[in-house]
């Protein structure tokens, strides 16, 4: 992980089950012919659960902002290949819009949607100049083969809030389970930005377990979601591999972005 603070606060393991119950001694003991007081059980919490709040503490920052723009930058493992994308995003959470300009391989590429504007598909035109922008400006349902050829998720699911609300069901549903780890790191840096950083790992492949590790990175003055970080487990003798990573950075709250922003008819845009 670049610029991760290698010391973390706290460390915890869960190895055995969800939870761990124990006898608390009793100082009192009971008077002749009394039967003696019950024993207290004490209840662990999931070594996930600080993880949960925190995430949730950050949903809820992000989700109070009207739009944003920023610069996102994408790694996705579609089949073998890993592509990368950078792009300019704007992104409306209501009614749920997004604009993406990429300055990439791909630079000059440009995407919106705009839900029911455009029948709930996206519209896309290749950069001008090659073979693929002759076609124009192309319809395309989120969820077509075209459409996510290079990535692992529709459009639909862009932005930070979509990110961390994801992560949130995935470990909601990973505190049924045990045999985690989990370090937390309040000093780490994401290109400078300073950021409190959160990882589980699973030791063992299970069908329940998606993914062997994950990163959460919260920027530590805004609040909001960051990078998402999602490891495969690794081979016999060989290193984790990365199966998806999604970064904000440059992020502008509150752009007052209006539907213009997300309108092929835009002349800023060149749909």
């Amino acid at each position: 992980m670049r610029e991760l603070n290698r010391s973390p606060r706290w460390f915890v393991r869960e190895t055995a089950g969800l939870v761990v119950c124990g006898l608390l001694a009793l100082a009192c003991q009971a008077c002749p012919g009394e039967e003696p007081p019950a024993p207290v059980l004490a209840v662990q919490q999931h070594p996930l659960t600080p993880f949960l709040k925190l995430a949730k503490d950050s949903r809820d920052t992000i989700a109070a902002v009207h739009d944003y723009e920023a610069l996102f930058t994408k790694r996705e493992l579609v089949g073998r290949t890993l592509y990368t994308g950078q792009m300019q995003l704007k992104l409306r959470q209501q009614p749920f819009s997004v604009y993406l300009h990429f300055v990439d391989a791909n630079a000059g590429r440009e995407v919106i949607f705009a839900g029911p504007r455009y029948q709930n598909n996206l519209m896309a035109h290749e950069p001008p100049g090659g073979i693929r922008s002759l076609v124009g400006t192309v319809s395309l349902d989120p969820r077509s083969s075209k459409a996510m050829a290079e990535g692992r998720h529709p459009i639909t699911q862009i932005g930070m809030l979509n990110m961390v609300e994801g992560l949130i069901g995935q470990w909601e549903t990973e505190t049924k389970f045990g045999e985690i780890a989990c370090e937390f790191y309040p000093n780490a840096k994401l290109q400078g930005t300073e950021c409190q950083v959160c990882e589980s790992t699973h030791p063992t492949p299970r069908r329940q377990f998606p993914f062997y590790r994950t990163r959460l990175y919260i920027d530590k003055k805004t609040n909001f979601p960051v990078r998402l970080e999602q490891w495969g487990y690794p081979p016999a003798g060989g290193e984790p591999y990365l199966i998806e990573e999604y970064t904000y950075t440059d992020i502008r709250p509150n752009a007052n972005l209006s539907d213009s922003d997300f309108d092929v008819r835009n002349r800023r845009y060149h749909f």
